[in-house]
């Protein structure tokens, strides 16, 4: 078996990691920051703006399973990639929507989906695609946080709203 990583910036990583545990195919998902120049940055630096980096969920996934297509495709109708450094409320440059590849395969696929979605949106996508650098894993508190406080009331008003659009448009990649 051939696993394969992908790194994906939706806004708050809360909300993009519950779908991304949803769906088969998806072994592992970790929340973390990425394409900032800090090395080791903590939440509330990258909260503060100050370290470039992006909250992003970084997926291991079964390409015999689930394709990089179909991740970009969940990807795309969970958040809003038109929206620049916000997602809903969430403002600033850590919620800025991006794809960071792990290969040359990967940002092919980004980039004809990125070309085919273009005029299905009535805004110009702002998603960044780039390779992958300065990645680290957000604090353990982080990690399955909608799993864990799915009463909370961001999880509740945000969180939710995306895995229930998930599970609507796309059954047939769920897990079981």
């Amino acid at each position: 078996m051939s696993l394969q990583t992908i790194t994906l910036g939706g806004g708050c990583f809360w909300c993009t990691e519950a779908v991304f545990v949803q769906v088969r195919g998806v072994l592992d998902v970790e929340s973390g920051y990425c394409n900032g120049h800090v090395h080791q940055p903590g939440y509330e630096q990258v909260c503060s703006g100050s370290t470039g980096h992006a909250e992003v969920v970084k997926l291991m996934y079964d390409p015999a399973v689930i394709s990089t297509r179909a991740i970009l495709e969940i990807f795309f109708t969970i958040h809003d990639p038109t929206t620049l450094n916000r997602q809903g409320n969430d403002l600033g440059s850590q919620y800025r929507s991006g794809i960071y590849f792990s290969d040359t395969q990967q940002q092919r696929v980004a980039q004809e989906l990125m070309l085919e979605l273009r005029d299905s949106f009535t805004r110009p996508l702002v998603t960044e695609l780039l390779p992958l650098d300065n990645y680290w894993p957000a604090e353990e508190y982080h990690q399955d946080f909608f799993a864990k406080n799915p009463h909370q009331g961001y999880c509740l008003a945000v969180a939710a709203p995306k895995v229930a659009k998930f599970r609507k448009t796309f059954a047939q990649f769920q897990k079981a």
